[in-house]
């Protein structure tokens, strides 16, 4: 049951400055603010508030008075994975080779699928309840189709390669998430560069050399489930 509303303002407990009080409320933000990115990682944007609140250690009612939203709470947990978004969709359109410009983003996404839990559930996750997913991901797509075109009109991509293509090339690198960061990130960078010479429309007759291969045979299929396939939701 929500708290009752107060006609007294609070004050500071016995013994503690108003400086200590500050910091505690900051300390309790940040262990809502983590435990949500667990919660939200592991089992979506729409998992429950409650959980959100038993993960960090407070009440619900608490959890509302800091965050009196689900897209308050979701915005301030993914603030950074959300501004590293904005970032390198900014940069891709600016760069004036268009194949480049398209080739440093999908870079950038790779990298972060496979290092930041928290940027997978930005940038592959909908949100429900919480921002206006909608707006973002028809923003997204026509910001991916702009750049396409771009490479296309440029001569820099092949006839059929489609837009779809990057979200394939996306799944399968979210894929590597599981596997420890000195497997995914080289798997990630060497799958990139494989499948971006398939998709220019005149590829080198001697390419430049691949990453390096990463440290990965069939044991890895076998490997730990990610966090987020684990989870059965209730």
């Amino acid at each position: 049951m929500p708290d009752q509303p107060s006609h007294k303002p609070p004050g500071p407990a016995a013994g503690e400055a108003p400086e200590e009080l500050r910091a505690d409320a900051r300390r309790n933000r940040e262990r809502v603010l983590d435990a949500a990115r667990e919660v939200f990682a592991a089992r979506g944007v729409d998992a429950p508030m409650s959980a959100v609140a038993r993960r960090a250690g407070v009440g619900v009612a608490t959890l509302y008075r800091r965050f009196p939203t689900r897209s308050a709470l979701v915005t301030a947990a993914f603030e950074d994975q959300l501004a590293v978004c904005a970032s390198a969709f900014e940069e891709a359109l600016a760069d004036p080779n268009p194949g480049h410009g398209l080739y440093t983003l999908l870079e950038k996404v790779c990298t972060a699928l496979v290092t930041d839990h928290g940027f997978e559930t930005v940038f592959m996750a909908g949100f429900p309840e919480a921002l206006d997913y909608d707006r973002e991901r028809a923003c997204a797509e026509d910001r991916l189709a702009h750049l396409v075109q771009r490479a296309r009109d440029a001569g820099q991509l092949r006839e059929d390669f489609a837009p779809a293509d990057i979200p394939l090339l996306l799944l399968a690198v979210s894929g590597l998430a599981a596997q420890p960061p000195e497997t995914a990130l080289p798997a990630a960078r060497r799958l990139l560069t494989y499948l971006f010479q398939s998709f220019q429309a005149h590829p080198p007759s001697r390419p430049a050399p691949l990453p390096p291969a990463p440290p990965l045979d069939l044991s890895g299929l076998h490997g730990p489930v990610s966090v987020r396939a684990a989870t059965v939701r209730p």
